[in-house]
């Protein structure tokens, strides 16, 4: 099918996709990167239906899915990026994972994201969580949904995985403290240096939004409170996404079995 108007049904439900409660009423949200629809589709996503230019790009083989074809002045319109990828894929959503579907799960490591507010942080620390083999990362008062543009981009496809849960700062900890987690907690304040932690098997790291930090309920309940040692003259703090992938890969160094990445002491 042929779609030449921008006041079609198709490109202006794109267009409400923008918002996070359109895409919460719809149940639906927007691909228009090939290697994140790719990525999506492993993980048992569904098309709804593709918006596709053939002037930019042929159509890749997603198998049987509705596709319509547009002008490149219209997939432009209807585009989250700058330079589309020659299609634009509306998606049907899964609903968020919650404390039940936690509880269920077997997890030894877990990455605890509060009350974080920038969708590009929130994608890059998915990204390196899956990078690094978290089994979990909770999102503990997160506004933002899991299909925001900017998540999707900076997580690379990351956010489509079945271990993202969310819910509440109370359930959070609830659930960590009785299933014996050892929370470590980054605050710039932090008592031990990052380096002079030793990581159990079991571990929950915990990082706050940049400009507040962690809220004084989760340093109180933290088994530790760390720090990324500094020495700079002017920074006295690291982006939340640079300091979550050390802290995780300090993490990954301690348990992995991987030879290369193991440590030399004792």
């Amino acid at each position: 099918m042929l779609i030449t108007s921008a006041q079609n049904s198709k490109i202006k439900l794109v267009n409400r996709l923008r918002g996070k409660r359109s895409r919460q009423q719809e149940a639906r949200f927007v691909i228009d990167y090939e290697r994140d629809l790719r990525r999506a589709l492993r993980q048992a996503y569904r098309v709804d239906f593709i918006l596709h230019c053939p002037e930019v790009a042929p159509l890749p083989d997603f198998g049987e899915v509705e596709a319509h074809q547009v002008s490149a002045a219209l997939l432009k319109r209807a585009s989250y990026r700058e330079n589309p990828d020659g299609m634009i894929a509306v998606m049907r959503s899964k609903p968020a994972k919650g404390l039940s579907e936690l509880r269920a799960a077997d997890i030894d490591q877990a990455l605890v994201l509060v009350a974080l507010q920038v969708p590009g942080n929130i994608g890059a620390l998915l990204r390196t969580a899956d990078a690094a083999g978290i089994d979990a990362v909770i999102l503990v008062d997160v506004a933002l949904d899991l299909y925001n543009p900017n998540v999707i981009r900076s997580s690379t496809g990351a956010c489509f995985r079945d271990n993202v849960y969310q819910f509440s700062s109370d359930e959070a900890l609830t659930f960590l403290k009785r299933e014996e987690f050892h929370i470590a907690a980054a605050d710039v304040a932090g008592e031990r240096s990052l380096y002079e932690l030793d990581f159990r098997a079991k571990s929950a790291i915990v990082l706050g939004a940049e400009d507040r930090g962690l809220p004084r309920g989760w340093v109180e309940a933290a088994d530790d409170v760390l720090r990324v040692p500094m020495d700079g003259t002017v920074s006295d703090s690291l982006n939340v996404s640079v300091c979550g992938a050390l802290i995780l890969y300090e993490l990954y160094r301690q348990t992995s079995r991987d030879l290369r990445f193991t440590s030399q002491k004792g």
